[in-house]
């Protein structure tokens, strides 16, 4: 049995000082429901920091998608444009509000969701287009946005792993009507469970205020605008307590560190592992030139599903967790009852099987990643 320092584990949840101090602040002000100092300190960093018209901060990515399916009204029989590679949650938001989802295929060096396919896809029904940026990486949101207001169609960023990072200068998340983001224990910046949604259509605004306030305008009686608050419309309990935000501030006050820490482990390991590559034995993640990722996953893609396997147990021996990622939604049983593939599956599956994402974590040594490389390198020649 090997010991734990010997353990190489797949994250880590990022601690840098502040954060207990954050807590005891909150925990003597004996104001733990959210809205108050850090909650507003997170949100108005999350505006500076993205240049996005409104930040709210949210108890999960997953909520904020469900605020912005009910601020864009979506109905029973509308549809929603995503990719089939992404998490649960991306589609859940919508289907439970009655919508129906249309995947697309991917772009196999991204694995971001092919803009080229969208247009085939939009129907009369259709209400939204729905980017994932994969591992930090941006779709191509130029053509994305495009189509959208062609055929005048709402689109909902999923950025929960893209925080930092950019797509021609704009950083992801501001560029769609609305966009949201994770700051779950497995992000590059968390508070354990947590989220935000960014309203970059201010037509938005005070409807998300009622919306994640339980359907009440207690927002505009916190802030002097009325003197008493009630129900005004359908809402829910969308709101973090004041202790989770303490926690993330303490984080996203060194954001630029903990980005920078992240970008160096990254290159580290593309740099080791590039002559695996250029012998044609894995393929490493591609960064086109319009986006400036975040470094959140650190992938490699090896000839299929059999060595995905194969290679993952062979790290585990070593001590290495690796692991491999989403199993493509359109295949599963919920995906074949509340959705549809339009187009043929070329790469979505294929693509998928062949993933395998390695240890990755603020402060991780290099080392460790020799460490990783090394025993990658002797699965393909030992």
């Amino acid at each position: 049995m090997k010991n734990k320092t010997d353990i190489i584990p797949f994250s880590k949840p990022v601690i840098l000082g502040n954060e207990q101090k954050y807590l005891n602040e909150v925990v003597k002000s004996g104001k733990w429901s959210g809205d108050h100092l850090f909650t507003h300190k997170c949100n108005t960093w999350l505006e500076k920091k993205t240049g996005g018209k409104k930040a709210l901060l949210t108890t999960s990515c997953t909520h904020a998608l469900e605020m912005a399916a009910l601020l864009i009204d979506i109905k029973e029989g509308d549809e929603v444009i995503m990719p089939s590679y992404t998490f649960t949650s991306t589609a859940n938001a919508f289907i439970l509000r009655g919508a129906r989802l249309v995947f697309i295929d991917i772009k196999p060096d991204t694995m971001n969701m092919d803009e080229k396919l969208i247009e085939s896809a939009i129907t009369e029904r259709t209400k939204a287009i729905v980017p994932v940026h994969y591992a930090g990486v941006a779709c191509e949101m130029d053509e994305v946005m495009e189509i959208a207001n062609k055929y005048n169609l709402i689109v909902v960023e999923d950025a929960a792993q893209a925080l930092m990072s950019s797509y021609r200068g704009r950083p992801l998340g501001t560029i769609g009507h609305f966009g949201t983001f994770s700051f779950h224990e497995t992000k590059n910046y968390t508070c354990g469970e947590g989220g935000a949604i960014l309203i970059n259509d201010e037509n938005y605004n005070l409807r998300a205020e009622i919306i994640r306030e339980k359907g009440t305008n207690r927002s505009q009686f916190f802030r002097g605008e009325i003197d008493k608050y009630s129900w005004q419309d359908i809402g829910s309990s969308y709101l973090p307590s004041e202790l989770n935000a303490a926690f993330l501030y303490a984080q996203l006050e060194v954001a630029e560190d903990i980005n920078k820490d992240r970008l160096k482990t990254w290159d580290v390991y593309y740099n080791k592992l590039k002559p695996l590559e250029a012998e044609g034995l894995i393929e490493l993640p591609r960064n086109p030139n319009y986006c400036e990722h975040n470094a959140h996953i650190f992938y490699l893609k090896v000839k299929d599903v059999d060595m995905r396997t194969s290679l993952i147990a062979h790290l585990k021996d070593k001590g290495i967790y690796a692991h491999f990622h989403y199993v493509p939604l359109h295949s599963s049983k919920a995906g074949l009852r509340y959705g549809r593939f339009n187009g043929e599956d070329i790469y979505t599956t294929r693509e998928s099987e062949r993933l395998v994402r390695l240890p990755l974590y603020y402060g991780m040594s290099d080392m460790d990643v020799e460490k990783v490389c090394c025993c990658i390198e002797y699965y393909y020649r030992g």
